[in-house]
């Protein structure tokens, strides 16, 4: 069961029967997406059968814990916009899609499917939002990892609409990610991951590997 506050009105929000899914390749300009694609065809990463992606996860591996644990030396997270659908409404909150680097040559969704998938504790309904005006941000041992707007991925709704999944369940869906500020994932210890709304709330998490 996970539990999520809406913020201003203070609503608890409990989601236990759900769908987790992880939408990869989700950025506007799908030049850039194929170029990204035949980057990572480079380092051996085979390319999605669509794009959208959209890998479908097992609902335990969602977690609001502080700490988690992974078997891999080489894993890795980002900051994402996640759409939470419950009882037919829907919020955002923020994730981190941790992931195995090293599964990830073999296959992106075995490598999703080896590390928990983070989640902050705070919605907002989405129709409250604009979606071009969040702010994500990242942090990796205190230093930052990732930062901007979120107008180069599409809007969590328009990857919603392209998810072929059942339209009566609850869902937990990864929206994708920002480009690296380095160019490279970084091996950390803990992380910070956030979505910021001009003058108003933050949305933020932070775990840590045990």
């Amino acid at each position: 069961m996970l539990s999520f506050t809406v913020h201003d009105t203070g609503e608890t929000i409990e989601v236990g029967d759900f769908d987790l899914v992880v939408a990869g390749y989700t950025g506007r300009d799908e030049k850039s997406v194929r170029a990204h694609i035949e980057e990572l065809a480079a380092i051996g990463v085979a390319p999605p059968d669509s794009v959208p992606a959209f890998y479908e996860l097992a609902p335990s591996l969602a977690t609001q814990a502080p700490a988690i644990s992974v078997s891999g030396p080489n894993t890795s997270g980002e900051v994402e916009p996640v759409l939470v659908r419950a009882g037919g409404r829907l919020f955002l909150t923020v994730g981190s899609d941790h992931t195995d680097r090293d599964i990830e040559r073999d296959s992106v969704l075995e490598s999703k499917a080896a590390c928990p998938k983070p989640l902050g504790t705070t919605v907002i309904p989405i129709a409250d939002l604009d979606f071009d005006a969040l702010t994500a941000e990242s942090t990796v041992d205190d230093k930052q990892y990732q930062h901007g707007p979120l107008t180069a991925l599409r809007v969590t709704t328009d990857v919603l609409a392209l998810y072929p999944g059942k339209a009566d369940r609850d869902l937990i869906l990864f929206g994708g990610t920002l480009p690296l500020l380095g160019g490279e994932f970084i091996v950390g210890t803990a992380w910070t991951i956030s979505l910021t709304v001009p003058g108003g709330a933050t949305l933020a998490h932070a775990y840590s590997l045990v």
